[in-house]
């Protein structure tokens, strides 16, 4: 697996073990030691993701987070000592994507680095470009988007990686401790949450909540998302 990964991490010595581990499985990696350093790096340096500390000199990681944010999709995971709830739902509701806390294994950690690459391989990666299209509907892996007719659907980052993991898996069920086993990954919440979420996006796609035509429950197996070939739902709700 190919990919560029920028660390920022204050500690040199973890930031070159993180470096070791990454690079034997052929990522290149570059690290900077503040916030700033990072943003300089990034004017000229295009990063497919980025392990962020939180305690870091002059501008923290959750400052670095939300400037970031503003103008890059790029997926970001922390790694931080700081493992208290409100500093994983600050860090996860800011916009990164994974928290993993101090200490940890190097090779867990390169792992979950490849998982995360490749769930958010973009056309650039691939040969052709990730669109999924069903109904008036186009999602854009890529952007990060959804659009109705080209017209945008605004998604919150857990709804869209929620449509992201129903449309990878379309046409095939899945039981709700599936996907929040892979899209909340059980940092927060419970299992419950997955129906609440399906409710926000039916509310923002189908046109009649109490017969979805798009995100269908299949009764004993879960919830999919309906293309051309997929199965007809007994009990839709």
């Amino acid at each position: 697996m190919q990919g560029n990964i920028l660390i920022i991490e204050d500690v040199a010595e973890l930031a070159s073990l993180i470096e070791l581990y990454l690079v034997k499985e052929g990522l290149l990696v570059r690290k900077a030691e503040s916030a700033e350093e990072a943003f300089a790096l990034l004017k000229t340096w295009r990063a497919d993701l980025v392990i962020l500390d939180l305690n870091l000199p002059g501008m923290d990681g959750f400052e670095f987070l939300s400037v970031f944010r503003r103008e890059s999709r790029v997926p970001v995971m922390i790694v931080s000592a700081r493992d208290a709830d409100e500093d994983l739902i600050a860090g996860l509701g800011g916009g990164a994507d994974e928290f993993v806390t101090k200490p940890f294994s190097p090779k867990v950690l390169s792992a979950r680095v490849r998982a995360l690459l490749r769930r958010v391989r973009t056309p650039q990666d691939a040969d052709e470009g990730r669109v999924f299209r069903f109904g008036p509907y186009t999602l854009d892996f890529e952007a990060c988007l959804l659009k109705k007719d080209g017209v945008k659907i605004p998604l919150t980052a857990k709804e869209f990686e929620l449509l992201s993991y129903l449309a990878e898996h379309a046409g095939k069920p899945s039981p709700p401790e599936d996907i929040y086993n892979e899209v909340w990954k059980g940092l927060y919440g419970d299992v419950t949450t997955v129906a609440v979420h399906i409710q926000r996006l039916r509310k923002k796609i189908e046109a009649n909540m109490a017969d979805p035509q798009f995100i269908q429950t299949m009764h004993g197996l879960g919830y999919f998302l309906k293309n051309d070939d997929a199965p007809s739902s007994s009990g839709k709700r």
